[in-house]
Parts: C-alpha cells; sequence; structure tokens
C-alpha cells in the first residue's frame, strides 16, 4: 500500500506540477500516509531537470506545509486537549497515530515552549504533531505562524536539495530519513549556539 502511495504521489507530482507538491505536502502534514521525505527529493530531481524552479517549489512546499499546520492547529486551539485525545484515542488508528505519539509531541512542547515548533518538524515521531499542542496552549498564532514557515522552510529546502543534488538517485534519500533529520538538527542546533555564544559575547564588551 505504501508503495502504491508513493508511486501515485511522484505521479501526482509529475503531472500537476506546483499545485501538486503543495496539495501532497499540505496532506503530509494532516498525518496521511503520503511520505513527503519522498515527494520532496522527487521534486528536487525534476528541479535538476529543468521542470521546476528551485524558488517556485520552495513557496509552494512551505505553503503547503503551513495550510496544513494551520489545519490543524486551528481545532486544537478551539477545541482543547480532551476532544482532541478522543479524537485520536478513536480515530487515530486510521492516521497511523496513537496517543502516544500525542505525548511525545505536547511533551516536547512543554519542554521547549515556543521553539519546538520551529525545530519539532525534525524530531523523528513530532513532526506536524507539534501543531496540537501549539494549538492547546493557545501559542499566538503569529508567533505559530513565523516558526512554522522556518521549521517547515528549512525541511523543504534540505529534502528538496538532496533530491536535486542526488540526481537520478533521489530516492535514495528516503532510506536515510532518520539520519537526515538528526543531521539537520544538529547543524541547527549548532547554528543557534553559535549565535548565543556570539551575543553574550557581544554583550560582556
Amino acid at each position: 500500500m505504501l508503495e502504491s502511495l508513493a508511486q501515485w504521489a511522484t505521479e501526482v507530482v509529475y503531472h500537476s506540477g506546483y499545485s501538486g507538491v503543495a496539495v501532497l505536502v499540505l496532506l503530509s502534514n494532516l498525518f496521511l500516509p503520503i511520505p513527503s521525505e519522498l515527494v520532496l527529493p522527487f521534486a528536487g530531481f525534476l528541479v535538476g531537470q529543468g521542470f521546476f524552479s528551485f524558488p517556485l517549489l520552495m513557496l509552494a512546499a512551505t505553503a503547503g506545509s503551513l495550510v496544513g499546520a494551520l489545519v490543524v492547529y486551528a481545532p486544537a486551539r478551539r477545541l482543547g486537549e480532551e476532544p482532541v485525545r478522543w479524537f485520536v484515542k478513536r480515530y487515530g488508528r486510521f492516521m497511523l497515530l496513537g496517543e502516544s505519539d500525542l505525548d511525545k509531541a505536547s511533551g516536547w512542547f512543554d519542554q521547549h515552549g515556543g521553539e519546538a515548533v520551529l525545530i519539532g518538524r525534525l524530531i523523528p515521531g513530532v513532526g506536524a504533531l507539534i501543531s496540537v499542542p501549539a494549538g492547546i496552549e493557545r501559542m499566538p498564532l503569529w508567533k505559530f505562524l513565523i516558526y512554522t514557515t522556518i521549521g517547515n522552510g528549512i525541511w523543504n529546502g534540505v529534502f528538496i536539495g538532496l533530491g536535486w543534488t542526488l540526481g537520478s538517485q533521489w530516492d535514495l534519500v528516503r532510506e536515510y530519513t532518520a539520519i537526515l533529520e538528526y543531521a539537520v538538527l544538529a547543524v541547527l542546533a549548532g547554528v543557534i549556539l553559535w549565535f548565543l555564544w556570539r551575543r553574550l559575547k557581544m554583550d560582556n564588551k
């Protein structure tokens, strides 16, 4: 089934262009079994073939992921925790979700606050789910939009770029997704630490 979905997703990208990428990324953010780890590298491969423009592709993918995040964030903000947990408990199996996944995302948000939305997209098992605790805790919409755009932009750029770089071997990206997620997270953490070190150094002058 997953292989059939992967084949269908690549055909949608090829035949529907930017709109297809945006819709597939949106759906992957709604916990449907559509692998953005395959869609984005394939789209990146098509950048190398001249089929897509990299800036426009980034815009389409990031717009799709942002809309998907808002679709999750809005009802969680409006309904609160108990109805969301009831929904996950009753219907989560159809989206390959469980209460433990929600607990993991909630724990990450409780530990890191709003910044969790920025880097949560890169954490295996958290991903799009980070929008749920952000909504439940009524994170300010403007902050949610900024952090979500940056976090998803990093995710999209890395996977599109890898597909572009690998060319016809773009499908290798999917095999090493977990390693890539941690590698990107490590780089992001390094950048944040460097920024904090520079700021601390300037404050001490």
